[in-house]
C-alpha cells in the first residue's frame, strides 16, 4: 500500500464513527447470549473451535479478494503463535464459563480485560503510565468485581461461582493477548493478519481438546444453528473487520472508550432475552466495571 492509497486518518470521531461503534458493542455484548444459546445445542469447547474455524476462513477469503498477503515471512511467526495459543486458551475458557455462570455475571467479570492491560502496559509499554484517572478507574472496576463476586441475588446456582471464576480469567488471558500483540512485532503487522493466528489456533486448540469435555451435541435445533452462525459471521468476520476500518482511521484512544456500552448491552441483552436475574448489587457492579473501562482508555485532551 502506498502513501496515496492509506486511508486518510481523522483526529477525532465523526457521527457516523461513532454511530457505527455503537453498533458494534450491541452486536458484542450480543455474542455473549448467543454463545450461552448454542451451548445449548453444542459443546461449547466444540463450538468455540468451529467458531473460529469458520470465521478464520472467512477472513482469509476476505485477505486475498483484498491482495492482503498473510503468509509473507515478516518475523511475526513466534510472536503470532503465543498470541494464538493465548486466544485459544481464553475462548475454552468463556465458553465454558458461559455453561455455568449467567451472560449478566459472566460479560461483567470478562470486560476487566481492559483493566488487565492497562496494568500490564505500565510496566511493558513506554508512554502508557497509569495516571491518576487511570488508578480510579481501576480502583472502580476491581470494587465492581468484589460487589459481582458477593451478590448471591443474581446467582443462579452455586455453579454459577465457578463460571465466573473462568470468565474472570478468560479477561486476563485476553489482556495478556492484547499486551503481547501491542509489545512484539505483531503490532506492526496487518491486522487481519493478527487476526487469523488468533482465529487459527483459536480453532485449532478447542478442536484438538474438545472429545475431552463430553457428546459434541446435546440438542442441535434452527436457534442453535442462528446462534452459531451470528457469532462466526457477524460477529468474527463482519464486526472485526469493522473495527479494523475504524481503527485504521480514527483515533484508538476514541475507539477504545466505547468499549464501556459491550457489557452494558451485553448484561441488558442477557436480561431480556434470557430473563436472567439482574439485582442491584449487580446493575451497580457493572456500572462499576464500565465507569473503570471509560476512565482507562480516556485520554487528556
Amino acid at each position: 500500500m502506498t502513501a496515496a492509497d492509506a486511508p486518510l486518518r481523522r483526529t477525532s470521531l465523526d457521527t457516523s464513527a461513532a454511530a457505527l461503534l455503537v453498533v458494534l458493542c450491541l452486536a458484542w455484548g450480543l455474542n455473549q447470549v448467543a454463545i450461552k444459546v448454542a451451548n445449548a445445542g453444542l459443546q461449547p469447547v466444540l463450538q468455540a473451535g468451529l467458531r473460529s474455524a469458520v470465521g478464520c476462513i472467512l477472513i482469509v477469503a476476505w485477505c486475498r479478494l483484498r491482495g492482503v498477503r498473510l503468509f509473507q515471512r515478516d518475523g511475526t511467526l513466534a510472536a503470532g503463535i503465543v498470541a494464538g495459543v493465548l486466544f485459544g486458551v481464553e475462548f475454552i475458557l468463556i465458553y465454558v464459563g458461559l455453561d455455568y455462570t449467567t451472560v449478566s455475571r459472566g460479560i461483567v467479570f470478562l470486560y476487566v480485560m481492559p483493566l488487565v492491560v492497562a496494568v500490564g502496559a505500565h510496566f511493558l509499554i513506554p508512554g502508557e503510565q497509569l495516571t491518576g484517572i487511570r488508578v480510579a478507574g481501576l480502583a472502580a472496576a476491581f470494587a465492581g468485581v468484589i460487589i459481582a463476586f458477593s451478590d448471591r441475588l443474581s446467582l443462579p446456582s452455586p455453579q454459577a461461582l465457578i463460571g465466573d471464576g473462568l470468565c474472570l480469567a478468560a479477561a486476563f488471558g485476553w489482556g495478556a493477548t492484547t499486551l503481547v500483540i501491542r509489545t512484539t512485532r505483531l503490532n506492526f503487522a496487518a491486522p487481519e493478519k493478527v487476526l487469523a493466528y488468533q482465529l487459527a489456533f483459536g480453532a485449532a486448540i478447542p478442536l484438538v481438546v474438545a472429545p475431552l469435555f463430553g457428546p459434541f451435541v446435546r440438542a442441535f435445533d434452527w436457534l442453535v444453528a442462528t446462534a452459531f452462525v451470528y457469532q462466526a459471521v457477524a460477529v468474527v468476520a463482519a464486526s472485526y473487520l469493522a473495527w479494523f476500518w475504524l481503527i485504521a482511521r480514527y483515533p484508538a484512544a476514541q475507539l477504545s472508550a466505547f468499549t464501556f456500552l459491550t457489557p452494558l448491552f451485553g448484561v441488558a441483552f442477557g436480561g431480556l432475552l434470557l430473563a436472567e436475574p439482574v439485582s442491584f448489587n449487580l446493575v451497580a457492579a457493572l456500572a462499576l466495571v464500565a465507569s473503570g473501562i471509560y476512565l482507562v482508555n480516556r485520554r487528556p485532551r
